[in-house]
């Protein structure tokens, strides 16, 4: 029997069974909640916990009353608190009936099992990364060509070469200064999905544009519009897929931008490969084609629910509930969410206020829980950048010409990137909630930095003469495009995917907008001042010294995340509030204790029991 047609057999029965005290011990604790002090201890607190039956009740009571939510809802939502009280505990509650346990159950039991509704949000989010990943990679058969035809092709000399960097990093440097900067005001005023909306239009109109160009100033002038569109969108979109996410899965939905990111990536690689011999309009279809996934974006959108928490936010707390209703099985665990989720931002209003944008983003770096929060998205967002994938995103073409091989070897070549960006993602899905995101970077960067040195050298290999001009051995060709697969192979589970689940979950709601624009806005920057220098770093320092460089940084992106980036994987967007509420002193020596354990266990062999978690559940 579903949820909504369920008739208690017994108002005292029904009363009897809300009302009866629990006497387990999760009823009981002596650490309360208060995120006015460091949590030095480490230990998450449920707000809800120890608060008698009685009392419960009543506030959940005054809760309806003052945010209007139905009367006859009254039932769901006094279940809902105590299962929100003491989670997972639903089978030893007489308040709950054999459909309420049900439903529990399955949540917890099957973490993939839920509404479709949900699932077709993540699609449309999903869509809108795709038109994230296009839009980067039609420049990159771009540069083939279009250059020549604005004279600023390899004749214009060192002047070229900066232009060059100029148009494709257009979009970029509009997104670090302004595009990113407008998605708080704008979702402000039009929530996710308004803003959602209105990017896409924007990520229609500037790719057909693009191609219609007759000067590299117009080209440069149309990117920067379409950098509006890109980085309000980047700033916006995961927002709503890790608002609308349970917490069991979260990483996994969450991360869909950066999978889509990556099969935008191919597909643009693809589309560039099919138009190459079209002469001289290839370019002008490669920019262009990447309107194609703003269209459905911009269909779809209508038909997904707004983010609860948005809601919420502008005392929506009827809508925020209807929403919530869409994306989970019962009105039951609507609720509990509903309730839960309110307790705990009151609990937060308490450390932050956002009375305006100056004080949302003043709080970024004023308030200690937000500042540590800020400092972790700075790290994760610049070793995106600092890592070398947008190399081989912008300039992988002109890499592999530069190691030898023809222009439409290197196309083909630039198809294998893609491929591989997109399908080594797809674990990341799977092991993302599993394994934490700080795991995965901690893991990755060492083999990223390893794969890049290895392709620098492969750059060392001779050519040979085919024709009297010089080309790559298949040979060279082989040990260069093996080491930059593995390297993106490494990058597609690790840095691709968390630094934008990580950006959208790691600040507090009052400040989630400006904090997601400001990790968008720095890695975007960064992206710009790669894509600006990358033309004139390979003439300085060739192939094997860019390389290396980039393997240098991806050693200090390690050392970075180590020190200032906790994790954030199987915690409520909630509960992360106390979790960047410990001390970066208590937390970096915690790490230096469990990296010692470890090397002792590993090397030395020891069996020596080694720390405590720092973050416990209580």
């Amino acid at each position: 029997m579903a949820m909504g047609d369920r008739t208690p057999t017994s108002e005292n029965e029904k009363a009897s069974s809300l009302n009866k005290h629990d006497e387990d011990a999760e009823m009981q604790t002596q650490h309360q909640l208060d995120l006015t002090k460091p949590n030095t201890s480490g230990r998450i607190v449920n707000p809800l916990a120890g608060v008698p039956r009685d009392q419960l009740l009543r506030d959940v009571d005054d809760f309806m009353a003052e945010k209007g939510i139905p009367e006859s809802d009254r039932e769901y939502f006094h279940k809902g608190a105590i299962a929100a009280q003491s989670p997972g505990q639903h089978a030893q509650l007489d308040a709950f009936d054999d459909t309420d346990r049900a439903a529990l159950d399955r949540e917890i039991k099957s973490k993939w099992s839920h509404p479709m509704m949900l699932y077709w949000t993540i699609f449309i989010c999903s869509v809108g990364a795709a038109t994230q990943g296009w839009d980067q990679t039609g420049s990159n058969g771009a540069n083939l060509s279009f250059p020549t035809e604005f004279g600023i092709g390899e004749a214009a000399g060192e002047r070229g070469e900066w232009l060059v960097g100029l148009v494709n990093s257009a979009p970029y440097i509009s997104s670090a200064f302004f595009g990113c900067w407008l998605s708080d005001p704008l979702n402000n005023l039009f929530g996710r999905r308004g803003v959602i909306f209105i990017t896409a239009l924007i990520l229609i109109a500037t790719p057909i544009a693009s191609g219609f160009t007759h000067s590299w100033g117009a080209l440069f002038a149309v990117r920067m519009v379409l950098g509006l569109g890109m980085g309000a969108k980047g700033a916006t979109v995961p927002l709503l897929a890790a608002e609308n996410s349970p917490s069991a899965i979260r990483g996994a939905l969450t991360m869909s931008w950066q999978l889509w990111t990556a099969f935008g990536i191919f597909i643009g690689f693809c589309a560039n490969a099919v138009v190459a011999d079209v002469g001289k309009i290839a370019w002008r279809l490669q920019l262009g084609s990447a309107f194609i996934p703003a269209l459905p974006l911009a269909l779809g959108i209508f038909f997904v629910p707004e983010s609860p928490r948005w809601l919420m936010k502008k005392q929506r707390y009827s809508d925020a509930y209807n929403s919530l209703i869409r994306l989970r099985f019962t009105k039951l665990q609507a609720a509990r969410d509903l309730y839960f989720i309110h307790v705990q931002l009151k609990e937060e209003s308490k450390i932050i206020t956002a009375e305006n944008y100056f004080k949302r983003f003043s709080n970024l770096f004023a308030v200690p829980r937000v500042r540590r929060a800020t400092v972790a998205i700075t790290v994760v967002m610049i070793a995106q950048q600092m890592c070398g994938i947008n190399i081989m995103s912008f300039y992988s073409s002109t890499i592999f010409v530069e190691a030898g091989t023809t222009a439409k070897q290197a196309l083909y070549a630039s198809i294998g990137f893609g491929a591989i960006n997109f399908v080594c993602a797809i674990p990341a899905v799977f092991i993302i909630d599993k394994i934490g995101r700080r795991s995965l970077l901690l893991i990755t960067f060492p083999i990223m930095a390893i794969c890049l040195l290895c392709a620098g050298f492969g750059f060392l290999a001779p050519n040979e003469i085919v024709n009297g001009e010089s080309q790559a051995t298949k040979g060279k060709l082989a040990i260069i495009a093996l080491f930059i697969y593995l390297f993106t192979a490494a990058y597609s589970i690790g840095e691709g995917p968390v630094p934008f689940v990580y950006s959208a979950e790691a600040a507090p709601l009052a400040n989630r907008e400006v904090a997601m624009a400001y990790g968008v806005a720095t890695t975007l920057f960064w992206a710009s001042v790669l894509g600006l220098t990358f033309p004139r770093m390979l003439r300085a320092l060739g192939s094997l010294g860019s390389f290396g460089f980039y393997a240098g940084l991806n050693m200090v992106a390690f050392v970075l995340i180590f020190h200032f980036v906790p994790e954030t994987a199987r915690f409520s967007l909630e509960e992360l509030d106390q979790v960047f509420n410990i001390p970066t002193g208590t937390f970096i020596k915690h790490e230096y204790k469990a990296a010692g354990h470890l090397f002792s266990k590993v090397v030395l062999r020891s069996k020596a029991p080694g720390p405590e978690p720092l973050v416990k559940q209580v």
